[in-house]
C-alpha cells in the first residue's frame, strides 16, 4: 500500500507540474502549433516483473502474449540478443531465437501475416522467421545506416533508424514504399526509437529521454506528448541499474498499454 501511495503522489505532482508548465508556455508562446500538441496524462494501473538482464529493443503483444527482443551491448556481458515470450509472473523470456552476439545486435521486431521480422543494429540486415515455429525463413537488407524499432499499421512494416525518418516497407519484398519525417512545430525530431501502432497513430520512445510521442501517420506531425518521468523515477528508485525507457506494447483486445525499458525490473500498465 505504501508503494502504491508513493507512486500515486508522484504521478499527481508530475501531472500538476506538467499542466502548470503548459499554461505558462501558452501565455508566452501561444501558437497554433503549440496548441495542436496534446499533453497526454496517464494513470498507473499495475505492474508485473521484467528481467533486469533484458536490454529491451522490441516489445509488443501477439495473440495475448508478450513478445520481446533484446540487444547485447559490449559493456553488458550478460546481455544477449534474443527473441522470446515474456513470462508475466517471472519476467523471464521463453527464448525462441538467439543471435550470435559477436556478429549481431538484435533490435526491433514485428509480426505481419504469420511472419516475424527482426532488425539488427548496424549490420543493415534483418531476419524473417515463421511466427509460429520461429524457424528462420530468410533475411533481408536495408539501406538505413542502422536498425532500431519496428511496428505495423496492418499493411506496411514501419521502421525507425534513430533519425527523424520512419521508413515504410512492403512486407512482401521488404522494399521501402514511403519515408515519413517526424516533426514537432514543423522541425524534424530525431532519436525515434521503439514503435507501437495504437488506434491509428504511431507511438514512439524518444531515445535518451523520458518521453513518448504520438505521431500522426498522415503527416508525420507529433500530436501528443507523454512525459513518463514519474514512472522512470519510480523504476530507478527500485532498480538503480535501469537504463532508458524503451518498450511499448498495446493489447488491442483489452485496450491496455504497457511500457518498460532496458534492464528494467518491471513492466508498467498505464491508462491514458
Amino acid at each position: 500500500m505504501k508503494i502504491r501511495l508513493i507512486i500515486a503522489v508522484i504521478l499527481t505532482v508530475a501531472f500538476q507540474s506538467c499542466q502548470n508548465d503548459n499554461k505558462d508556455t501558452a501565455k508566452t508562446t501561444a501558437t497554433p502549433a503549440t496548441a495542436e500538441i496534446q499533453n497526454i496524462e496517464f494513470q498507473l494501473k499495475g505492474t508485473f516483473p521484467h528481467d533486469t538482464l533484458s536490454f529491451t529493443e522490441g516489445f509488443f503483444i501477439h495473440n495475448g502474449q508478450f513478445l520481446e527482443s533484446t540487444g547485447s551491448p559490449s559493456d553488458r556481458p550478460k546481455a544477449k540478443s534474443q527473441i522470446g515470450f515474456l513470462n508475466t509472473k517471472t519476467g523471464k523470456l521463453d527464448v525462441k531465437v538467439e543471435l550470435d552476439k559477436s556478429i549481431y545486435f538484435g533490435e526491433g521486431i514485428v509480426i505481419v501475416k504469420d511472419k516475424l521480422y527482426q532488425l539488427t543494429y548496424k549490420n543493415q540486415q534483418g531476419f524473417i522467421y515463421d511466427a509460429k515455429t520461429f524457424k528462420k525463413l530468410g533475411d533481408f537488407k536495408y539501406a538505413n545506416p542502422e536498425g532500431w524499432g519496428l511496428t505495423t499499421d496492418g499493411t506496411s512494416i514501419i521502421m525507425s533508424d534513430g533519425s527523424s525518418s520512419l521508413t515504410y516497407l512492403d512486407p512482401e519484398n521488404l522494399k521501402p514504399t514511403k519515408i515519413l519525417t517526424v516533426k514537432k512545430y514543423g522541425e524534424p525530431v530525431t532519436m525515434i526509437n521503439e514503435l507501437e501502432f495504437i488506434d491509428g497513430f504511431i507511438y514512439a520512445n524518444l531515445w535518451l529521454t523520458n518521453y513518448v510521442v504520438k505521431i500522426d501517420p498522415a503527416t508525420g506531425n507529433i500530436v501528443g506528448n507523454m512525459d513518463l518521468s514519474p514512472i522512470v523515477n519510480v523504476e530507478r528508485t527500485d532498480n538503480p541499474r535501469a537504463m532508458e525507457m524503451n518498450g511499448i506494447a498495446y493489447d488491442e483486445a483489452t485496450k491496455k498499454t504497457y511500457f518498460t525499458g532496458k534492464m528494467w525490473s518491471k513492466v508498467y500498465e498505464l491508462k491514458f
